[in-house]
């Protein structure tokens, strides 16, 4: 059975955070046309501050490692697949649709989709194809799929403290290997460039189980400066490609500082006992908000901002994402995630099943216990 541990209020809310950031960051910083006009013609003090968004991103990935670690603790293989599949994909499947309506019957010709791309980017592995997302925010989804599957290995050899150690301070080094070396794919497999946050933030999980740990710590240590050294310069040379931002090695450094800081103020500090229910409420809208804003949101910005004012635009740009993702969180998460996840796992329990009752059948063909043998 897997360990039960109390919610996480203010966790929710800093990945509702990271999304509200994200959103922000791709309806105010980013230099596109929605307003009319090159966002940073349109709003140029608002973008020097909204671009350093771009790294709730980073905060995420932190977050991920940290609940992904939580999650697996205690289950086995089976459960830890169907557990994440049921949590990922139905929102998912609902935004691939979303964003085909938007395209197709919405706004037609804004950009070519075809059935093949669309039905591709339902299994969320179109990049290993070759495939374009429909949504730039999907890459962000196939650095997690990546990760859970290296979890899954971990969790498959056992999960112990010994194994999550050696974990958390070789991967994010071999990833950097990779990446050096030119192993194109061995650094796609090992998501080098956000291996640090993925594992900084399962490093923060083992500490709330041991905080005394000075192994724990330097190991935390190392995947905050490799994470601000790697993941950091790569966000920012993002922000720059997006935006009239430059952002300086001092910021980035700053910025994935904060972001695990932030978690471990979240887990391992008395906030970690606060239980305010509306910040889980938050916390259950920010996965499909995420999925949801940029197109949507885009879309908005572009019909009403010619009849009212940029902080009006905005403020109905960012309540119809948000009334989209209570949409899809009440209408397809809350029936169809369970439902998904039970399904699977009693098809793998199943599967996990046969060989034994092979086994028994051999056994009584034969007349002989199995536990005989």
């Amino acid at each position: 059975m897997p360990t039960q541990t109390p919610r996480l209020a203010v966790l929710d809310g800093l990945r509702f955070a990271a999304a509200a950031a994200v959103l922000v960051y791709h309806f105010v910083a980013v230099n596109h046309h929605a307003w009319g006009e090159r966002t940073s013609t349109s709003l140029p003090g608002a973008q020097a501050v909204t671009a350093y968004g771009s790294f709730g991103v980073q905060l995420f990935f932190v977050v991920s490692g940290f609940v992904i670690l939580m999650t697996a603790w205690g289950r086995d293989v089976r459960g830890f697949v169907a557990s994440r599949a049921g949590r990922l994909f139905p929102a998912y499947w609902a935004s691939v649709l979303l964003t085909v309506v938007l395209l197709a019957l919405v706004v037609p010709g804004r950009r070519d989709v075809d059935l093949p791309q669309a039905a591709a980017n339902l299994t969320m592995v179109q990049r290993a194809f070759g495939i374009p997302d429909l949504e730039a925010v999907y890459w962000t989804l196939w650095s997690e799929l990546r990760f859970y599957v290296l979890v899954g290995v971990l969790v498959a050899v056992g999960l112990t403290r010994a194994r999550v150690l050696a974990f958390v301070v070789l991967w994010p080094v071999a990833g950097a290997i990779a990446t050096q070396t030119g192993s194109e794919l061995l650094a796609t497999v090992l998501v080098a460039p956000d291996a640090p946050l993925f594992a900084g933030g399962m490093v923060l999980y083992l500490l709330t189980r041991e905080r005394r740990s000075p192994v724990l710590w330097l190991a935390l240590t190392l995947n905050v400066l490799l994470g601000a050294a790697l993941s950091g310069r790569i966000q920012s040379g993002r922000i720059e490609n997006s935006t009239d931002v430059v952002v300086s090695p001092t910021a980035w450094w700053v910025a994935i500082v904060v972001c695990f800081a932030l978690v471990a103020a979240a887990t391992l500090t008395p906030l970690a006992r606060v239980s305010w229910g509306w910040l889980t409420a938050l916390g259950a809208l920010t996965y499909p908000l995420y999925l949801v804003h940029s197109s949507w949101g885009r879309w908005v910005i572009e019909s009403v901002h010619p009849y009212l004012s940029r902080a009006a635009t905005l403020a109905v740009a960012v309540a119809v994402c948000l009334a989209l993702a209570w949409v899809i969180h009440r209408a397809v998460e809350r029936p169809l995630g369970p439902r998904l996840r039970h399904a699977l796992d009693r098809d793998l329990r199943r599967d996990l099943d046969r060989p034994s009752h092979a086994a028994a059948a051999a056994g009584s063909a034969q007349g002989e216990p199995v536990a005989a043998r």
